[in-house]
Formats: C-alpha cells, structure tokens, sequence
C-alpha cells in the first residue's frame, strides 16, 4: 500500500460532517479517500511515447534510439561542470525520460 493518508483524512471528514449518522460518514470518507490515494480521479494520463517525441506506431529500434539520443543528452552526469539550477533540471528530465522508456517496454511486453 503505497498512500494512505486520504483514507484516513477521509474516514475523519465523513464522519465529523455526517453528525446525524457517523459510521456511514466515516465509511463514505473512507471510499473517497481511497479512490484519492489510488489516483481515481487522476485527469491527465501521462503518454510515454511523447516523452521521447515519439508516436505509438513507432518501432522498438525507433524507440531505442530516441531513448539513447535523448539520455545521452540530458544525462546529469554531463552537467556535472553546470549551475546547480541545470543539474537539477537534468535529473528531472532524465528521470522522466527513463520512466517513459521503461513504461515503453513494459506495455510491450504484454
């Protein structure tokens, strides 16, 4: 279980706002804070391909070589001589550019 702090505000907010009858607050909070922290209502949908400025009709070799092109660009280890403010935007992007891939071949794989 990786979240759990919706459920349990949740369980508390339904059950301090439903006065009359608790329990069933505190249960209706509790259902709300787990589809928070299970990312229910999460409204944009990230796309790996686009991450890497690729469409999803794109080969594994296209893939690998917008994966290789991208990380040998972004890589933080190539900022290492940068502002701190650079080095920082590096990791995050190369962070994302990994997530993608792997999310890439994760999906392939099925």
């Amino acid at each position: 279980m990786k979240r759990w702090y919706g459920k349990l505000l949740g369980f508390f907010a339904g059950a301090a706002l439903m006065r009359g009858n608790p329990p069933l607050g505190a249960l209706i909070g509790l259902l709300i804070g787990h589809a928070f922290d299970s990312d229910w209502f999460k409204l944009r949908r990230d796309n790996p391909y686009a991450a890497l400025g690729l469409t999803s009709d794109a080969t594994d070799a296209e893939v690998d070589q917008a994966y290789r092109r991208l990380i040998s660009q972004y890589h933080p280890d190539r900022m290492a001589g940068a502002a701190p403010e650079l080095r920082e935007q590096a990791e995050t992007k190369a962070r994302e550019i990994n997530a993608a891939y792997d999310r890439i071949k994760t999906l392939r794989k099925r």
